[in-house]
């Protein structure tokens, strides 16, 4: 069996009405997406699938969390991720995307990955900035030398003294 088979749902032998699906991803799952920013997570999907007699409607239930990169000390760290999805699949003649939630596939097809989508929608729930949190003293979690080192490039830089001269300069031919 490969890693990503347990995301592919035969639909073809399912009797109408709902079915539920749980499944687990960890970093096996985001190994198989080479050129994502998620390397590592431990994530808890549930898959509530009606099939109707010409669709599909996928609602993905995400939970648990991915390791990233700090953007500000760039040293891992731990977001929580929690979120719902919705997926409407129907039946038509060939691949296609309708919209970001329709998918079209061929009457031919007997199942359905739902992988992609998964990391697609994993994705989505990541938050825009991605840094370690402040203690109760307001401090970050960062690596102190980031910190320092932003500390100091963000102090006024001491003035050139030949800009002394020259405003100098500048006063005199006023007078």
């Amino acid at each position: 069996m490969k890693p990503l088979d347990q995301f592919i749902i035969p639909f073809s032998g399912l009797r109408s009405g709902i079915h539920n699906y749980d499944l687990q991803i960890d970093k096996t799952f985001f190994e198989h997406f080479k050129h994502g920013e998620i390397r590592c997570g431990n994530l808890s999907v549930h898959i509530n699938l009606e099939k109707e007699e010409r669709m599909l409607v996928f609602l993905f239930s995400i939970s648990g969390e991915v390791i990233l990169a700090c953007d500000r000390c760039n040293e891992p760290i731990q977001i929580p991720l929690f979120g719902e999805e919705r997926l409407i699949v129907k039946f038509g003649d060939e691949y296609s995307e309708q919209s970001y939630e329709v998918q079209i596939i061929p009457e031919s097809e007997s199942k359905f990955d739902t992988a992609p989508f998964l990391y697609e929608f994993i994705h989505l729930l990541l938050p825009m900035r991605r840094i370690h949190p402040e203690d109760e003293k307001s401090d970050s979690a960062c690596a102190q030398t980031v910190m320092d080192k932003i500390e100091e490039l963000s102090q006024k830089p001491k003035e050139d003294p030949r800009w002394e001269k020259l405003k100098e300069l500048g006063m005199k031919n006023e007078k």
